[in-house]
């Protein structure tokens, strides 16, 4: 496996990030045509203009990389330099005016994710974090280095979660009654959350390659632990039950309520 150039492909990183950025803010609180797929999941102009832009982006400056994405078909996906894009994460959020909606976006090689963004838009705030380069969060006041906090005790916990108390009421209600609080909601901010040390835990269901493969480095390069339910490594076989904790030493304690 070819060592990526970090510099290069975090520039450009942050470049895409911009332009999803961009064009989700024109249509945030604008009148939008919903459309619903077959999961019953929303879209709209915004969520597929952002993708197309994106995909030319990568097609134009670096042809030979893959991209797969959550509003069109897989190009290249074998390819040793893949880019996964959900152009909005949250659009349920971002079609009711709520700003916690976010750009997500993750460089692959060779199938193992080695770069990370979490754009938060309308927050004004970017999270990246590339393999062995930790994570750099952005706002209006600057960029700083952020890392998780210490939480080793699961009843001392802060836990949030999306769609756990819907997929899995019997898991949420246990982990609900082991920690110590619980908030609801965030989509891919929670995980920004973690990784800035704001919050200890997130449990979620039934995310989809594009919602939890930009995640891997910005909780792990930031000291964190995000893995399946059962433990293992997120790839893009996961079945999409992902739990991130920041302490690592939660990460054996929540396995084992998961699996309770």
């Amino acid at each position: 496996m070819t060592e990526p150039s970090p510099p290069e492909f975090i520039g450009f990183a942050h470049r895409l990030a911009d332009r999803a950025g961009a064009i989700a803010l024109e249509h945030f609180r604008a009148p939008l045509d919903v459309e619903r797929k077959g999961d019953r999941s929303p879209v709209t102009i915004a969520d597929r203009s952002a993708e197309e832009a994106l995909r030319a982006m990568v097609a134009e400056t670096y042809p030979g990389h893959g991209v797969v994405g959550e509003e069109f078909g897989p190009y290249q996906p074998d390819a040793e330099f893949v880019w996964v894009f959900d152009p909005i994460d949250g659009t349920r959020a971002f079609v009711s005016g709520n700003p916690q909606f976010g750009n997500l976006l993750a460089l692959l090689q060779g199938g193992v994710p080695v770069l990370g963004v979490i754009n938060m838009p309308a927050q004004q705030e970017r999270w990246l974090g590339a393999r062995g380069r930790g994570v750099q969060h952005r706002d209006p006041s600057g960029a700083r280095p952020v890392q998780v906090r210490a939480c080793p005790r699961l009843e001392q916990a802060i836990f949030r979660t999306h769609v756990l108390v819907l997929n899995e009421p019997e898991v949420f209600r246990r982990v609900h009654g082991s920690v110590g609080d619980t908030l609801f909601g965030g989509d891919c901010f929670a995980f920004a959350q973690i990784a800035s040390g704001w919050l200890d835990i997130v449990i979620d269901a039934g995310l989809g390659t594009f919602d939890y493969l930009p995640l891997v480095n910005v909780v792990e390069e930031a000291g964190g632990r995000i893995t399946d339910w059962l433990g293992a490594p997120l790839s893009l076989e996961s079945e999409g039950r992902v739990l991130a904790v920041g302490d690592p030493a939660l990460l054996a304690q929540a396995v084992d309520l998961l699996a309770a």
